[in-house]
């Protein structure tokens, strides 16, 4: 016979193969945009530790009170800007976070510790947590913050991470 074509057996050969590596494409990249986002988390909390630190070192414009850490008072796009003055909000923003005042949120106690701090850092969330020598919560601005906690959470392992400042 001169018969040209396939048989139907050929063709269910080529789309089971087509559908597999189909999957196989999406499934690579989903993995690729997860670990993007990640490393876009670490990235911003490395940026974050530095205007912090910055801060530490240099205090703001207005004042040239240094040494200690920005307190609970720092919510918010326009105080993260007064106080770090030199910060980029794109840093303060998560991945999956609208902007940086619900990107970026402060502790509510004083726990040092990645299942202990309230709120519990999310995805599209970051946790600031300052604290006083003794380990306390620093409230306010004539509280001395000498150290800062930085949580965050990443998708690959679903687990949260601290990041502590330098002067600990």
């Amino acid at each position: 016979m001169n018969r040209r074509g396939f048989t139907v057996v050929e063709l269910l050969i080529v789309i089971a193969l087509m559908g597999i590596l189909l999957t196989l494409g999406v499934v690579n990249l989903r993995s690729t945009q997860v670990n993007a986002r990640d490393t876009e988390r670490k990235t911003d909390i490395s940026s974050i530790s530095l205007d912090l630190e910055t801060f530490y070192k240099s205090g703001t414009d207005n004042t040239n009170t240094f040494g200690r850490y920005p307190s609970t008072a720092m919510t918010g796009a326009t105080t993260i800007q007064s106080y770090l003055r030199d910060a980029d909000l794109k840093a303060f923003t998560p991945p999956g976070a609208t902007d940086a005042n619900s990107g970026f949120v402060v502790a509510t106690n004083n726990t040092q510790t990645t299942s202990g701090v309230l709120p519990q850092p999310t995805t599209a969330t970051y946790v600031y947590q300052p604290l006083q020598q003794d380990g306390t919560l620093c409230t306010s601005e004539s509280q001395m913050c000498t150290k800062f906690n930085l949580y965050y959470k990443l998708e690959t392992d679903g687990l949260i991470y601290m990041s502590t400042s330098k002067n600990q």
